[in-house]
């Protein structure tokens, strides 16, 4: 017994100590107790941002405490990534990547950060499939009629991506392979610009998450080919999948997670997982995963990070099948 504690006080205190433990991990935690920033390490306007936004003001009402968007772009999504690596493991930053930094450990050299090593997975939280859409004041925008014009010149035509080793980036290479075409990547920074640069036209097409292109085809100012995949997506029920149009086996996916920097306590990690587990009932998000035909998987913690291990794998397959270069 504790110096200075009669029984009746012991026995109470550790009563109490024994009703604590019994507790869920994150029941414990007080976090949050202010403002949580998450890195979102593209430009502003990008598909990460078109989920990113409608999250955060979903988990900010559920929370009471603002999550505060930090976008980071540059580097095909890695420097925000290095920025967020460096955080303090405490729960008040997050990140918010995707599968570019499953492309990004074949595509650079050298990276200041390790996605395995660096950051704790918690959650995967949106999964769209990748969409061909073009200018047509540049190219058809009938798909049979846009192969045989980018057949016949070779070169010519060109795409944007959100930058080299970007999923936009082997989206197009793969496109390539699997069609035995020849046309011309530009890097941007971020998806954001470069459906900037083909609205404007000084891009043809572009292969983006069907997410940041949905507002432009539903305008009309972009016109879809096909959606990568084996079937149609149920928002855009038009748009013909690359299986109908004879590549079965041209399937991209865009997806983003959730991470937190290592160190992260696992009462706090415990605690997003449960919120995040709520989020697709909140109606922001899912009117924001509706209409741009996203879904919202059910992948939390050591299963997300062995996803991300497979998609690691997977595309160093496609990079070194594609001979694809940092441009």
């Amino acid at each position: 017994m504790s110096t200075g504690m009669n029984r009746r006080e012991w026995m109470k205190w550790s009563g109490t100590a024994m009703a604590l433990s019994a507790l869920p991990a994150w029941a414990q935690t007080t976090w949050p107790t202010k403002a949580i920033v998450m890195v979102v390490p593209f430009p502003a306007g990008g598909g990460t941002d078109a989920f990113a936004r409608p999250l955060s003001a979903g988990w900010t009402a559920q929370l009471g405490k603002q999550i505060i968007i930090d976008n980071r772009g540059g580097a095909g999504g890695n420097l925000g990534a290095g920025v967020a690596a460096k955080a303090a493991g405490d729960g008040y930053t997050l990140f918010m990547g995707g599968v570019h930094h499953s492309i990004a450990p074949s595509m650079y050299p050298k990276l200041d950060y390790d996605l395995q090593k660096d950051f704790i997975p918690l959650a995967l939280v949106v999964r769209v499939p990748q969409v061909l859409v073009v200018n047509d004041k540049k190219v058809p925008a009938d798909y049979k009629a846009f192969m045989e014009a980018i057949r016949k010149n070779p070169g010519k035509y060109n795409y944007g991506s959100a930058g080299s080793g970007t999923s936009h980036h082997l989206a197009g290479e793969l496109f390539k392979i699997q069609t035995k075409t020849d046309i011309t990547h530009v890097p941007y920074k971020g998806a954001g610009p470069a459906l900037q640069g083909l609205l404007a036209g000084d891009v043809d097409m572009m292969f983006d998450g069907l997410g940041s292109s949905a507002k432009y085809i539903t305008s009309g100012r972009l016109k879809p080919l096909m959606v990568a995949g084996d079937k149609r997506n149920p928002a855009f029920p038009d748009i013909p999948c690359a299986a109908e149009l004879g590549l079965p086996d041209y399937t991209v996916t865009t997806w983003y997670g959730i991470w937190a920097p290592k160190g992260t306590p696992a009462d706090i990690q415990a605690k997003i997982i449960a919120d995040i587990e709520k989020l697709p009932d909140v109606e922001v998000v899912k009117t924001a995963w509706a209409q741009n035909g996203a879904e919202y998987p059910k992948l939390t913690g050591p299963e997300f990070g062995k996803f991300v291990d497979s998609e690691i794998k997977r595309w160093a397959e496609v990079v070194k099948a594609s001979g694809a270069k940092l441009d």
